[in-house]
């Protein structure tokens, strides 16, 4: 099953500019001609949605996410451009005899904990000879400001919220990522490493809604602004977060 948290679709919109750059190069290996049917796999407010429906001028993009909120703000951001549903990726299953020529992921493979599950139900999505291009958080990613944030729990007295916690994401390397994708039936994989740090234009608002929302979900309302104000402290106004991206290219058989 995929990690299930609450987001602030409306706020993740706005600050999600890092996100979006990280997009670009993600669709320019799908080598799209414009009349696929793709699926976006993790579709959040549909910010980078509408970058792949500019490069489907013929085409179709069922776009996909968990999140209850994404869905409804990427539904309001598309209008009937996209076919938006509300699905676990892990679990995805496309309707009878349903397939797409192309899966496009960017940002979201890290908040699923069974890559072998997600991986056999995309492959299942697509035709053969169908083509993956997909990039999520990867082996390191914001090792820097996830310890920072325990370091900031311990100076605000909240160290005990997060004793024995493993946190929700995935963040695999590219071996063992590899293995999985032809394990659930893909050929012609790459998969690959790239740091990207990101300076984010409103620091504390990005981080408390895309890097730290599990660690907020763990604190008592009252104990969320003092556990913030910590990490700002830690990290400082302008903090350069330590991304590293796991890009993936795959056809399956």
């Amino acid at each position: 099953m995929a990690a299930t948290r609450d987001w602030n679709a409306d706020v993740y919109h706005r600050v999600s500019g890092p996100q979006v750059a990280m997009a670009e190069a993600v669709l320019d290996r799908l080598q799209l001609r414009g009349d696929e049917t793709v699926l976006d796999a993790g579709c959040g407010s549909g910010r980078v949605t509408r970058l792949l429906l500019d490069r489907l001028p013929r085409g179709r993009v069922i776009a996909v996410d968990a999140s209850p909120d994404m869905v409804a703000r990427a539904r309001a951001e598309l209008g009937g451009a996209a076919d938006v549903r509300e699905a676990d990726l892990a679990a995805l299953r496309l309707a009878d005899g349903e397939q797409v020529d192309a899966v496009f992921s960017n940002a979201t493979f890290h908040w699923v904990p069974d890559h072998e599950a997600l991986f056999a139900a995309l492959a299942a999505t697509l035709r053969p000879g169908g083509r993956m291009s997909a990039q999520c958080g990867g082996a390191g990613n914001v090792a820097g400001v996830h310890a920072a944030a325990l370091q900031a729990a311990a100076d605000s007295g909240l160290g005990h919220r997060f004793a024995g916690w493993p946190g929700p994401w995935n963040f695999a390397g590219p071996e063992q990522t590899e293995a999985r994708l032809r394990a659930a039936g893909f050929a012609e994989v790459s998969c690959w490493l790239q740091p990207w740090p990101v300076t984010p234009d409103e620091p504390r608002t990005y981080l408390e809604t895309v890097c730290l929302g599990p660690h907020l979900d763990r604190l008592a309302a009252d104990e969320r602004e003092r556990f913030l104000d910590a990490v700002m402290v830690r990290l400082g106004e302008r903090p350069l977060l330590d991304y590293v991206r796991l890009n993936t290219v795959a056809r399956r058989e």
